[in-house]
């Protein structure tokens, strides 16, 4: 089978382009890949964080691509589709997560050949932070696509709501698993500076407004001086708001701030350290950061948004909080430290989840689903 893969690869960076390397590395095991790589993903005005792109000091995984797709000039989204068309692949697989790709997506997805099949692996429907042209948007890039993967309940909802005829299957988000090995609890620490023998929160990803940090930073303040705290991930906006909070809690020596993008090799160093990752999320479809903290075998407590209760609560992975608030956050961490065997049967259903997220299952149903269509 002949696929292309139009999405962001390197030099882009960050969880969406780390999903496509392992996407297409896994599908080009038994298929012809080619990847088909953004010229320019988004303009710089829409990009809060710092940049789009690796570094020299980062380990991104390199992987041979095309660049055809400008998002902001349509002359490209001609070119693109043609250059797809040409190549003749049976199928076109397109990752979507926000409606400022409808537009171009959409029209290389109308244009991509009769015998091609265009599969959308949604990440969102509906984004975290909407406009009120999110919706006319979608629909133009759903109607374009033959079948979509979804990766939670919530997402297939939304999908569903948009495009009740839609043909999908859910499939759960694969494990990332280019990170190494858990390092001694005792060196990760050690290597951030941290005090031994505490009980070790991490916050790890980009920082954004829906995800919730100044909820567990509120949370913070109730715990004693027994637990500290691991804030990890590039601010999308301002941190001061959260600064703020810090300087009002009397242990703030206790939390230890690491606001830049974490490399691929460092990624290790925080989960290895950490006794239980705290997603507070606002809103939520799924989380790549799950995925993580799966492959480190680090258990989770989540807000009961979107589909981090079935894909983790459910799943009996981490505890899922009753309400997103500051208390409610608090109690479930005190809960998950004073009862050892939460900790033990999370771990255990973890390493079940991890023989069931591979990259091989993924690959194969999604090849399976395309024949279908």
């Amino acid at each position: 089978m002949k696929i292309a893969v139009l999405s962001c690869f390197y030099p882009f960076r960050g969880g969406i382009a780390q999903f496509n390397a392992n996407l297409y590395l896994e599908l080009g095991k038994s298929d012809i890949v080619k990847a088909y790589n953004f010229s320019r993903q988004y303009p710089d005005i829409l990009f809060p964080g710092k940049t789009q792109y690796v570094t020299p000091d980062d380990e991104a995984v390199p992987v041979e691509s095309e660049a055809v797709l400008d998002t902001a000039n349509p002359l490209t989204w001609i070119t693109a589709a043609r250059k797809i068309r040409e190549w003749k692949p049976d199928v076109l697989i397109m990752r979507y997560w926000m409606s400022w790709f409808a537009p171009s997506l959409g029209y290389v997805a109308r244009n991509a050949g009769k015998e091609c099949k265009v599969i959308g692996i949604l990440d969102n429907v509906v984004p975290h932070e909407p406009r009120f042209f999110d919706t006319p948007f979608t629909k133009y890039f759903l109607n374009g696509c033959d079948g979509f993967i979804t990766m939670c309940d919530a997402v297939t909802e939304d999908l569903l709501r948009l495009k009740p005829d839609a043909a999908y299957i859910m499939r759960n988000h694969p494990l990332y698993s280019h990170f190494g090995e858990k390092l001694p609890r005792q060196v990760a620490e050690k290597k951030l500076g941290l005090a031994g023998g505490k009980k070790n929160i991490l916050f790890f990803g980009l920082i954004r407004q829906y995800k919730g940090l100044d909820i567990l930073l509120e949370a913070f303040k109730g715990l004693s001086d027994d637990y500290q705290l691991i804030i990890a991930g590039e601010p999308y906006g301002s941190f001061e708001p959260y600064q703020r909070i810090i300087d009002s809690i009397p242990g703030k020596d206790r939390i230890h701030i690491f606001t830049h993008y974490i490399k691929d090799s460092e990624v290790k160093d925080y989960f290895s350290a950490a006794d239980v990752t705290v997603l507070p999320y606002r809103s939520a479809t799924q989380s790549g950061i799950s995925s993580i903290s799966y492959h480190f075998e680090v258990p989770m407590i989540v807000t009961d948004v979107g589909g981090l209760r079935s894909t983790i609560g459910e799943r009996g992975t981490g505890i899922v909080a009753r309400e997103t608030t500051p208390e409610c956050i608090l109690e479930e961490i005190r809960h998950y430290f004073r009862h050892p065997e939460i900790v033990q049967n999370c771990v255990e259903n973890i390493r079940k989840e991890k023989t069931r997220l591979s990259w091989h299952s993924f690959c194969r149903d999604l090849r399976d689903f395309a024949g279908t269509l």
